[in-house]
């Protein structure tokens, strides 16, 4: 078994929280919540051979294959849990290999890194709620800090905001200048061109119609505030996701009436990035319902794991907005970034990617 430090995660996960036998909830900064935690009835993940289910009895762990039983104590998930952990820790190579690892594994029929890829959630887990006395199955999909950071939303021409470019009568060498700019920061370079010839961007339309009517179905007035979050990156220093939110509450594009102080923006994005999280894609219609994975077991880098799920909402919503930035994809590849004409009228896109907080 060959594997990057992401998919070796999923082992490490499975292993750490069957030897913990419960989940710790997180809080908006990644800080264990010690008064909410789940403890674990069972784990259920499914295999390119089929579902297998890890319960426990006393101090060993019961694994349910389709016709085969292994009982195995906890004490050796422990020690391979410590093991892994220190494997992943210490190594540089982009893919790798850990015998002793897939020795433990294969011999209760663990035969893959990676869950199978048909089933949307990585792992689910049977938890006791004490709160409520209910035993719900929750799915998760698994982050890794271990590795690199993963993205939230990945950019492409669906992602794109169209801007016309007012009060500015550009020639074609003006327009040959600004798209001709190369710098590091060539975006906002270019931009600047264009307000440097008394230009303004004026957003219009998402370059997909689809990821427009998406954004709209969360909330009539979310394309704009995106693209006025897309448009403060691309402009500015800020590229938490956090601070853009702050800072467009403070300017208020939109001009909601802020006296009573309701924190529109804020509520309004959170809603938007927990519809990423669980399902929204920009190229396909989204209907509202959400994915089989109802959250995310975060790995972080000292090997705890944290549990954030659409069960605990609050939890959830504050662990994206604090835990996810913007970032500049490849303007090239997904065609932003540059004055283009049409029907006489001009034109800029600017392109949205969001990823998680190393």
């Amino acid at each position: 078994m060959k594997g990057n430090k992401g998919e070796w995660s999923e082992i490490y996960t499975l292993l750490k929280i069957i030897s913990d036998k419960k989940l710790f909830a997180g809080d908006s900064n990644l800080n264990k919540i010690e008064s909410l935690i789940f403890p674990i009835i069972k784990i259920l993940r499914d295999e390119s051979n089929g579902t297998f289910e890890y319960s426990y009895d006393s101090d060993l762990v019961i694994i349910k294959g389709l016709e085969e039983e292994f009982r195995i104590p906890i004490i050796e998930f422990q020690e391979k849990a410590v093991l892994l952990l220190s494997k992943l820790k210490e190594t540089t190579s982009a893919t790798f290999s850990i015998p002793e690892i897939e020795t433990f594994i294969t011999s209760f029929n663990c035969v893959s890194l990676k869950a199978r890829s048909t089933i949307k959630s990585d792992i689910k887990v049977v938890i006791h709620d004490q709160r409520t006395g209910t035993t719900p199955e929750l799915g998760f999909s698994i982050k890794s800090q271990l590795g690199g950071a993963s993205t939230l939303l990945n950019a492409g021409k669906t992602t794109n905001f169209i801007f016309e470019i007012e009060n500015a009568v550009l020639s074609d060498t003006q327009i040959e200048k600004i798209n001709e700019i190369d710098s590091r920061s060539k975006i906002k370079d270019r931009i600047e061109k264009i307000m440097g010839f008394s230009g303004k961007l004026e957003f219009k339309e998402t370059e997909s119609p689809i990821f427009g009517n998406n954004l709209t179905l969360i909330d009539s007035a979310m394309p704009k505030i995106l693209a006025e979050i897309v448009y403060l990156f691309f402009t500015s220093n800020f590229s938490k996701t956090i601070d853009l939110v702050k800072e467009i509450s403070r300017i208020n594009p939109i001009g909601f009436n802020l006296e009573t102080k309701h924190p529109f923006y804020s509520y309004k994005i959170k809603r938007f990035l927990t519809d990423v999280a669980l399902g929204m894609m920009p190229s396909k219609v989204w209907t509202g319902e959400l994915d089989a994975t109802g959250g995310y077991l975060v790995v972080k880098d000292n090997g705890e794991i944290l549990c954030y799920h659409i069960y605990n909402r609050n939890e959830f919503e504050e662990y994206l907005l604090n835990n996810t930035k913007l970032e500049t994809a490849s303007s090239t590849r997904h065609g932003f970034g540059k004055v283009y004409q049409k029907n006489s009228r001009k034109f800029f896109n600017l392109n949205l990617q969001i990823r998680f907080l190393k």
